[in-house]
């Protein structure tokens, strides 16, 4: 008997986004979806939906998958998202990774809001893939959210400060998995590095370096993130045991603040001896290039995520809570806040970090491990999920 053909809908993930964590996401959720639907017995089809980055090629290809961009018209009653929305069985959410929260304005959130709504109203079962849950700092906000989730088949945190969060949101139908970026597949990459020397990488986040989209230290850094960057790069450059690499991990654009690679190009210039990493064509480039590293330090969580679920000791530098979140609770404390240290101190622990890296790199293998084990019960709980749509899909109408 043939396999039932079912089709999922990808709701909030990107298929060309030049963040390439944000893509890492798709990429990897794909590669557990497979898995399930294949245990599960049934031939999957995925739709992807979210917002296409102009001018960046399409990196997610495959027979099974089919891509819809989305833009503001595509939200109006009866539109293109509604329509696609019909056409699938079921509908993962994976809120862009962290963008489920109003602390990116009101309108990103009516976005969510409003396709997540879409899913309800046509009878599709609703699950919100890993993810940071909040933060829904103003009370209309955070009743509209809890409302929303409280009527979703399940919600799954990627970390213990988002389960907690929810918990306390009074949020019903819980659990807590990891960022299913932990089962990226890697690329190896193309270029030789030099055996006899140690492999730093330093991931630059345009964003911290210029202050973020204002310009005027959105975040609320304590540390001056740009001269902890030139005080790194001007103290390991010169070392002869070293080996420093440049590593972008969101690709050019037409915006200064969020382009990592001509920051990286222009730092390397002022620094010479530092190696740039090349243009990732996708996120498994990425990852494969860090994966050649022997240690690395970044301020873009998911190139940090790409060294932990390599067994690369990392010193994650951050500048919100989901990082502490989410490393904390696979039991990873070498994180560096950004939000409470100071320069000195931030790059004092950084140092340390890189001497302590063989200690660092037998914790990250531990990460590793915590980090399958609980993609492996999300995994679990899609294959229950797919059998079920299955019976549906098969059942003879009456």
């Amino acid at each position: 008997m043939a396999r039932s053909e079912i089709t999922i809908g990808l709701l909030w993930h990107s298929a060309n986004s030049g963040n390439l964590g944000v893509g890492a996401l798709t990429v990897s959720h794909l590669a557990i979806l497979r898995e399930a639907a294949a245990a599960a017995g049934v031939r999957a089809r995925f739709v992807i939906l979210g917002w296409l980055d102009a001018g960046s090629p399409i990196y997610v290809k495959a027979e099974d998958v089919e891509v819809v961009g989305l833009t503001s018209r595509a939200f109006l009653p009866f539109g293109r998202l509604q329509r696609a929305i019909k056409a699938c069985d079921l509908v993962l959410d994976i809120g862009g990774g962290d963008s489920f929260a109003d602390i990116y304005g009101w309108r990103r959130f009516a976005y969510f809001c409003v396709s997540k709504s879409y899913v309800l109203a046509a009878g599709r079962p609703l699950v919100l893939a890993p993810q940071t849950i909040g933060p829904f700092n103003k009370p209309v906000f955070r009743a509209i959210a809890t409302f929303l989730m409280n009527r979703a088949r399940m919600t799954f945190a990627r970390d213990a400060l988002s389960l907690a969060y929810a918990k306390d949101l009074g949020i019903k139908r819980l659990s807590e998995a990891s960022d299913v970026a932990f089962r990226l597949p890697p690329t190896a990459p193309s270029m030789t590095f030099d055996p006899s020397k140690t492999k730093f990488g330093l991931n630059v986040s345009a964003l911290l370096y210029f202050g973020g989209y204002n310009r005027s230290n959105m975040f609320g850094l304590t540390v001056d993130f740009a001269e902890l960057v030139d005080r790194l790069l001007s103290e390991l450059a010169g070392r002869e045991d070293l080996e420093v690499h440049l590593v972008p991990h969101v690709r050019p654009s037409d915006s200064e603040v969020e382009d990592d690679g001509t920051l990286c190009r222009k730092l390397a210039e002022s620094h010479p001896g530092v190696i740039v990493a090349p243009s990732f064509a996708n996120p498994s480039e990425a990852k494969g290039y860090i994966a050649a590293l022997d240690f690395f330090a970044g301020a873009r969580m998911h190139a940090c995520i790409a060294a932990l679920s390599s067994g690369v000791p990392v010193a994650p530098l951050a500048y919100s809570r989901k990082f502490g979140g989410l490393f904390g609770s696979l039991g990873y404390d070498a994180t560096i806040d950004l939000k409470t240290e100071t320069t000195d101190s931030a790059y004092s622990k950084v140092l340390e970090a890189l001497e302590q890296r063989a200690v660092l790199a037998v914790e990250a293998g531990h990460v590793k491990e915590r980090a399958l084990q609980r993609l492996d019960g999300y995994k679990s709980f899609l294959i229950t999920l797919l059998g079920e749509v299955k019976d549906r899909h098969d059942k003879p109408s009456a």
